[in-house]
């Protein structure tokens, strides 16, 4: 992605501290059965989740776990003690009691798919924060590494528009002395869109973040690429400042993403391309929690 020197520098952002926050633009590219092409920008927070605490009483515009213009709550993410519909979690490792942190879910979740990341393990968090207390996340990542530094695995969760979630494990693919990159394709077995289908599969590629923030995912069907995404952005210091600057360069963002969302798919829809219900093929939607009433009476965990 960068040649040495650049991947260097990327290792060694920021000096002090894992949390930091990314000006980023998101592409979203339909290749078949129509070409639809669109970006806007957004930013992103990417939290070192030991931090939390510390980022909560830093920043006056920051709460966690509380309301404020923006806040982090841990239970909008890996809802680990909920149940799985229409599939399974592996048979250990992931809590399900009362009062576990999100930090605690994310490592039992790793540890449970064969990565146990041990004593001092550190996990970053790149999502979209609530803002006024709205939130939504198409897709928010977890970084995790063992004690020394060396990230080991990724996990991508994804939300839709129904407020369904499903995490996607992503291992290690590439490293080295270089910059970490994560990545799978598995099959996606989720509603995003009316106009994907469920059945493809979906291929990430993550790059662990540091002067820049560089996340893949396409869609593919029987081989051929029918959607390409990307998200990039550039590191900034996570301070008050910035915070609020990003609240009057991107105004009411997690609102505004989800209308786009939704005039993206009128325009879709006025191409007339393909779509399907919500309601069809329940059978493929699998492995997800939250499930929508549609689906949720017609299978269980």
């Amino acid at each position: 992605m960068e040649g040495e020197g650049g991947m260097r520098r990327d290792r060694e952002f920021p000096a002090t501290g894992g949390s930091r926050l990314y000006a980023c633009r998101v592409l979203h590219e339909r290749l078949l059965p129509k070409r639809h092409r669109f970006c806007y920008r957004v930013f992103y927070l990417a939290i070192d989740l030991d931090e939390l605490g510390a980022l909560g009483r830093r920043l006056p515009l920051f709460s966690v776990n509380a309301s404020n213009v923006f806040s982090i709550r841990e239970s909008d993410y890996l809802p680990t003690g909920e149940p799985v519909h229409h599939g399974a979690e592996p048979p250990a490792g992931v809590p399900a009691r009362a009062g576990v942190t999100l930090k605690e879910r994310v490592l039992a979740f790793c540890a449970a798919r064969g990565v146990d990341l041990g004593d001092g393990a550190r996990v970053t968090l790149v999502t979209l924060p609530r803002m006024f207390g709205y939130a939504f996340n198409p897709v928010t990542f977890y970084l995790c590494s063992d004690a020394v530094g060396g990230r080991r695995c990724s996990i991508a969760e994804v939300t839709n528009t129904y407020r369904e979630m499903k995490a996607y494990f992503l291992p290690e693919i590439s490293g080295g002395a270089g910059v970490p990159v994560f990545g799978a394709r598995l099959p996606k077995h989720f509603y995003v869109s009316p106009f994907s289908g469920l059945d493809v599969e979906f291929d990430f590629q993550v790059r662990e973040p540091g002067r820049t923030l560089a996340v893949k995912i396409d869609d593919f069907d029987g081989g051929r690429r029918t959607l390409h995404s990307t998200l990039t952005g550039e590191a900034r210091p996570l301070t008050g400042r910035a915070l609020a600057g990003s609240l009057f360069r991107y105004p009411l963002l997690t609102a505004r993403v989800i209308a786009l969302i939704h005039w993206q798919a009128l325009r879709l829809w006025l191409k007339r391309v393909p779509h399907i219900s919500k309601a069809s093929n329940p059978e493929l939607q699998r492995g997800l929690r939250r499930p929508h009433p549609s689906i949720a009476t017609r299978f269980h965990a």
